[in-house]
Protein backbone atom coordinates (compact mmCIF):
# COMPACT_ATOMS: atom_id res chain seq x y z
CA UNK A 1 0.00 0.00 0.00
CA UNK A 2 1.52 3.30 -1.08
CA UNK A 3 2.61 5.96 1.31
CA UNK A 4 2.85 8.55 -0.95
CA UNK A 5 0.14 11.07 -3.54
CA UNK A 6 0.92 9.64 -6.64
CA UNK A 7 1.77 12.51 -8.50
CA UNK A 8 -1.22 13.61 -11.05
CA UNK A 9 -4.06 12.10 -8.82
CA UNK A 10 -7.03 13.93 -9.49
CA UNK A 11 -8.14 15.58 -5.95
CA UNK A 12 -11.42 17.76 -5.59
CA UNK A 13 -11.73 19.79 -2.88
CA UNK A 14 -14.84 21.59 -1.36
CA UNK A 15 -14.90 24.47 1.35
CA UNK A 16 -11.04 25.41 0.24
CA UNK A 17 -11.08 29.19 0.12
CA UNK A 18 -9.90 28.61 3.96
CA UNK A 19 -9.07 26.95 7.09
CA UNK A 20 -8.62 23.31 6.86
CA UNK A 21 -9.54 23.12 3.09
CA UNK A 22 -6.83 25.66 2.00
CA UNK A 23 -4.41 24.13 3.87
CA UNK A 24 -5.62 20.76 2.06
CA UNK A 25 -5.11 22.29 -1.56
CA UNK A 26 -1.54 23.75 -0.55
CA UNK A 27 -0.53 20.42 0.72
CA UNK A 28 -1.71 18.39 -1.93
CA UNK A 29 -0.60 20.95 -4.51
CA UNK A 30 2.96 20.03 -3.18
CA UNK A 31 2.63 16.40 -3.91
CA UNK A 32 1.88 16.76 -7.60
CA UNK A 33 -1.14 15.93 -7.61
CA UNK A 34 -4.18 17.97 -9.36
CA UNK A 35 -6.52 19.67 -7.91
CA UNK A 36 -10.02 21.38 -8.07
CA UNK A 37 -10.92 23.75 -6.02
CA UNK A 38 -14.38 25.06 -4.92
CA UNK A 39 -15.97 27.15 -2.68
CA UNK A 40 -18.87 29.77 -2.28
CA UNK A 41 -15.90 32.75 -3.04
CA UNK A 42 -14.45 32.76 -6.24
CA UNK A 43 -11.90 35.82 -5.27
CA UNK A 44 -11.05 33.48 -2.66
CA UNK A 45 -10.52 30.58 -4.83
CA UNK A 46 -8.29 32.32 -7.12
CA UNK A 47 -5.79 33.61 -3.98
CA UNK A 48 -5.86 29.60 -2.86
CA UNK A 49 -4.73 28.75 -6.48
CA UNK A 50 -1.93 31.17 -6.45
CA UNK A 51 -0.88 30.11 -3.34
CA UNK A 52 -1.27 26.48 -4.80
CA UNK A 53 1.72 27.52 -7.06
CA UNK A 54 0.93 24.73 -10.17
CA UNK A 55 -1.15 25.33 -13.22
CA UNK A 56 -2.93 21.92 -12.07
CA UNK A 57 -5.71 23.82 -10.56
CA UNK A 58 -8.85 24.19 -11.69
CA UNK A 59 -11.96 26.43 -9.42
CA UNK A 60 -15.27 25.82 -9.39
CA UNK A 61 -17.15 28.54 -7.31
CA UNK A 62 -20.84 27.17 -6.26
CA UNK A 63 -22.77 26.72 -3.12
CA UNK A 64 -22.77 23.40 -1.28
CA UNK A 65 -26.65 24.48 -0.78
CA UNK A 66 -27.67 24.83 -4.15
CA UNK A 67 -28.66 21.12 -4.60
CA UNK A 68 -29.78 21.81 -8.19
CA UNK A 69 -26.67 23.02 -9.21
CA UNK A 70 -24.53 19.81 -8.19
CA UNK A 71 -24.57 17.68 -11.39
CA UNK A 72 -23.63 20.25 -13.45
CA UNK A 73 -20.83 20.99 -10.94
CA UNK A 74 -19.63 17.23 -10.76
CA UNK A 75 -20.03 17.34 -14.76
CA UNK A 76 -17.90 20.27 -14.91
CA UNK A 77 -15.44 18.91 -12.45
CA UNK A 78 -14.76 15.33 -14.33
CA UNK A 79 -14.05 17.92 -17.39
CA UNK A 80 -11.20 19.66 -15.93
CA UNK A 81 -8.87 15.92 -15.93
CA UNK A 82 -11.20 13.39 -17.60
CA UNK A 83 -12.35 12.26 -14.03
CA UNK A 84 -12.03 12.50 -10.15
CA UNK A 85 -10.04 10.13 -7.84
CA UNK A 86 -10.62 11.88 -4.41
CA UNK A 87 -13.52 13.65 -3.46
CA UNK A 88 -12.84 15.73 -0.49
CA UNK A 89 -16.24 16.74 1.22
CA UNK A 90 -14.54 19.63 3.36
CA UNK A 91 -17.36 22.13 2.92
CA UNK A 92 -19.42 22.79 6.19
CA UNK A 93 -21.25 25.18 7.86
CA UNK A 94 -21.89 25.77 11.91
CA UNK A 95 -24.78 26.80 14.05
CA UNK A 96 -24.64 28.00 17.60
CA UNK A 97 -28.08 27.88 19.45
CA UNK A 98 -30.46 26.08 21.62
CA UNK A 99 -32.73 23.54 19.47
CA UNK A 100 -35.80 25.74 21.35
CA UNK A 101 -34.52 28.95 19.33
CA UNK A 102 -33.37 27.36 16.13
CA UNK A 103 -35.85 28.04 13.14
CA UNK A 104 -36.94 25.81 10.30
CA UNK A 105 -34.87 27.57 7.76
CA UNK A 106 -31.70 26.96 9.30
CA UNK A 107 -31.70 23.42 10.27
CA UNK A 108 -32.38 23.28 6.48
CA UNK A 109 -29.58 25.45 5.08
CA UNK A 110 -27.16 23.12 7.40
CA UNK A 111 -29.16 19.80 6.71
CA UNK A 112 -28.42 21.03 2.83
CA UNK A 113 -24.51 21.85 3.49
CA UNK A 114 -23.71 19.37 5.51
CA UNK A 115 -25.32 16.76 4.57
CA UNK A 116 -27.47 16.65 1.26
CA UNK A 117 -24.87 18.61 -0.58
CA UNK A 118 -21.91 16.20 0.22
CA UNK A 119 -24.31 12.98 -0.02
CA UNK A 120 -25.60 14.24 -3.73
CA UNK A 121 -22.10 15.36 -5.14
CA UNK A 122 -20.79 11.65 -4.24
CA UNK A 123 -23.78 9.96 -6.04
CA UNK A 124 -22.96 11.90 -9.22
CA UNK A 125 -19.46 11.17 -8.97
CA UNK A 126 -20.04 7.59 -7.78
CA UNK A 127 -20.51 5.87 -11.18
CA UNK A 128 -18.08 7.02 -12.85
CA UNK A 129 -15.55 5.45 -9.86
CA UNK A 130 -17.39 2.02 -9.89
CA UNK A 131 -16.53 1.67 -13.51
CA UNK A 132 -13.29 2.34 -12.81
CA UNK A 133 -13.36 0.17 -9.90
CA UNK A 134 -11.35 3.00 -7.78
CA UNK A 135 -12.47 6.32 -6.00
CA UNK A 136 -11.81 7.55 -2.39
CA UNK A 137 -14.05 9.72 -0.62
CA UNK A 138 -12.83 11.92 2.29
CA UNK A 139 -15.11 13.30 4.61
CA UNK A 140 -14.16 15.90 7.22
CA UNK A 141 -16.73 15.85 9.96
CA UNK A 142 -16.69 16.91 13.47
CA UNK A 143 -16.70 15.27 16.98
CA UNK A 144 -20.00 16.49 16.56
CA UNK A 145 -20.62 13.45 14.58
CA UNK A 146 -19.90 11.28 17.69
CA UNK A 147 -22.21 13.02 19.92
CA UNK A 148 -24.11 16.08 20.51
CA UNK A 149 -23.36 19.01 22.41
CA UNK A 150 -25.55 21.99 23.55
CA UNK A 151 -26.32 24.44 20.63
CA UNK A 152 -24.73 22.09 18.27
CA UNK A 153 -28.13 20.74 17.82
CA UNK A 154 -28.39 21.20 13.99
CA UNK A 155 -24.64 20.94 13.46
CA UNK A 156 -24.98 17.00 15.18
CA UNK A 157 -27.76 16.07 13.18
CA UNK A 158 -26.39 16.78 9.83
CA UNK A 159 -22.55 15.43 10.88
CA UNK A 160 -23.98 12.51 12.51
CA UNK A 161 -26.39 11.85 8.71
CA UNK A 162 -22.54 12.51 7.23
CA UNK A 163 -21.24 9.37 9.26
CA UNK A 164 -24.55 7.05 8.45
CA UNK A 165 -24.21 7.55 5.11
CA UNK A 166 -20.57 7.50 4.53
CA UNK A 167 -20.24 4.37 6.47
CA UNK A 168 -23.24 3.15 4.57
CA UNK A 169 -21.58 3.58 1.43
CA UNK A 170 -18.05 2.27 2.83
CA UNK A 171 -20.21 -1.43 3.34
CA UNK A 172 -21.99 -1.17 -0.21
CA UNK A 173 -18.92 -0.44 -1.91
CA UNK A 174 -16.13 -2.42 -0.71
CA UNK A 175 -15.92 -5.04 -3.16
CA UNK A 176 -15.86 -2.43 -6.26
CA UNK A 177 -13.01 -0.16 -5.01
CA UNK A 178 -14.76 2.76 -3.12
CA UNK A 179 -12.89 3.84 -0.09
CA UNK A 180 -14.17 6.21 2.06
CA UNK A 181 -11.98 8.01 5.19
CA UNK A 182 -13.79 9.90 7.64
CA UNK A 183 -11.74 12.09 9.91
CA UNK A 184 -13.05 13.54 12.66
CA UNK A 185 -11.37 16.66 13.78
CA UNK A 186 -11.20 17.98 17.27
CA UNK A 187 -10.48 21.96 18.00
CA UNK A 188 -8.40 23.45 15.05
CA UNK A 189 -7.77 26.91 14.46
CA UNK A 190 -10.04 27.58 11.77
CA UNK A 191 -12.80 30.57 11.73
CA UNK A 192 -15.59 28.04 11.70
CA UNK A 193 -17.33 29.37 14.90
CA UNK A 194 -17.23 33.31 13.33
CA UNK A 195 -19.08 31.56 10.47
CA UNK A 196 -21.65 30.00 12.04
CA UNK A 197 -24.91 30.76 12.29
CA UNK A 198 -27.31 31.32 15.14
CA UNK A 199 -30.96 30.64 15.21
CA UNK A 200 -32.77 33.68 13.45
CA UNK A 201 -30.16 32.67 10.75
CA UNK A 202 -27.61 35.67 11.50
CA UNK A 203 -23.87 35.48 12.07
CA UNK A 204 -22.63 34.29 15.10
CA UNK A 205 -19.67 36.80 14.22
CA UNK A 206 -16.98 35.69 16.78
CA UNK A 207 -14.10 32.98 17.44
CA UNK A 208 -14.74 30.80 20.30
CA UNK A 209 -11.68 31.58 22.75
CA UNK A 210 -11.23 27.58 23.21
CA UNK A 211 -9.38 27.74 19.34
CA UNK A 212 -7.35 30.26 20.52
CA UNK A 213 -4.54 27.66 21.43
CA UNK A 214 -5.72 24.79 19.00
CA UNK A 215 -3.93 22.91 16.42
CA UNK A 216 -2.97 24.37 13.37
CA UNK A 217 -4.72 24.19 9.99
CA UNK A 218 -2.13 23.57 8.28
CA UNK A 219 -1.12 20.79 10.71
CA UNK A 220 -4.31 18.92 10.52
CA UNK A 221 -4.13 19.04 6.80
CA UNK A 222 -1.11 17.07 7.25
CA UNK A 223 -2.21 14.25 9.37
CA UNK A 224 -5.02 14.54 7.25
CA UNK A 225 -2.96 13.46 4.03
CA UNK A 226 -1.07 11.11 5.76
CA UNK A 227 -4.46 9.00 6.42
CA UNK A 228 -5.86 8.99 3.60
CA UNK A 229 -2.69 7.90 1.88
CA UNK A 230 -2.80 4.65 4.09
CA UNK A 231 -6.24 4.21 3.21
CA UNK A 232 -7.72 4.84 6.81
CA UNK A 233 -10.92 4.52 7.45
CA UNK A 234 -11.34 7.19 10.11
CA UNK A 235 -8.89 8.90 11.90
CA UNK A 236 -9.34 11.03 15.21
CA UNK A 237 -7.18 14.56 14.69
CA UNK A 238 -7.27 17.19 17.29
CA UNK A 239 -5.65 17.23 21.08
CA UNK A 240 -6.97 15.82 24.46
CA UNK A 241 -10.27 17.32 23.43
CA UNK A 242 -10.76 13.92 21.53
CA UNK A 243 -10.89 11.72 24.56
CA UNK A 244 -14.47 12.75 24.82
CA UNK A 245 -14.93 10.16 22.35
CA UNK A 246 -13.63 7.53 23.87
CA UNK A 247 -15.02 8.98 26.95
CA UNK A 248 -18.94 8.79 25.50
CA UNK A 249 -17.86 4.75 24.59
CA UNK A 250 -16.51 3.75 27.77
CA UNK A 251 -18.52 6.05 30.74
CA UNK A 252 -21.62 7.11 28.66
CA UNK A 253 -22.87 8.63 31.93
CA UNK A 254 -20.28 10.62 33.08
CA UNK A 255 -19.96 12.14 29.53
CA UNK A 256 -23.60 12.86 29.65
CA UNK A 257 -22.89 14.38 33.03
CA UNK A 258 -20.44 16.75 31.60
CA UNK A 259 -21.75 17.97 28.18
CA UNK A 260 -24.92 18.87 29.63
CA UNK A 261 -23.08 20.55 32.70
CA UNK A 262 -19.69 22.16 31.53
CA UNK A 263 -18.10 25.05 30.08
CA UNK A 264 -15.77 23.84 27.34
CA UNK A 265 -12.73 24.89 29.39
CA UNK A 266 -14.09 22.70 32.36
CA UNK A 267 -14.11 19.82 30.18
CA UNK A 268 -10.42 20.21 28.86
CA UNK A 269 -9.07 21.25 32.43
CA UNK A 270 -10.26 17.83 34.12
CA UNK A 271 -9.22 15.61 30.74
CA UNK A 272 -6.13 17.40 30.86
CA UNK A 273 -5.12 16.66 33.95
CA UNK A 274 -5.42 13.28 33.66
CA UNK A 275 -1.56 11.77 32.13
CA UNK A 276 -2.56 8.86 30.33
CA UNK A 277 -5.11 11.49 28.02
CA UNK A 278 -1.65 12.75 26.41
CA UNK A 279 -0.96 16.75 25.22
CA UNK A 280 -3.10 19.19 25.54
CA UNK A 281 -4.46 21.24 22.46
CA UNK A 282 -1.70 23.33 22.11
CA UNK A 283 0.63 24.11 19.42
CA UNK A 284 3.91 26.24 19.78
CA UNK A 285 4.01 29.56 19.19
CA UNK A 286 5.01 31.22 16.08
Amino acid sequence: MSEQVSAGTVIWITGATSGIGRSLAIAYAATGARLILSGRRADALADVQRQCGTTNVHTIPFDLADLDSIPGRAAEAVACFGQVDTMVHNAGLAARERVVNTSRPVHEQILHTNYLGPALLTQALLPAMIERHDGHFVVISSMAGTYGSPQLGAYAAAKHALHGFFESLRAEEYDRGIVVTLVIPGFIKTDITAHALTGSGGSYGRVLSVYDNAMSADECARKIVQAVTTRRQEVVIGGVETWMIQLKRWLPRIHAMVIRSHPVRTRNKILGRIPILGRRWRTPKS
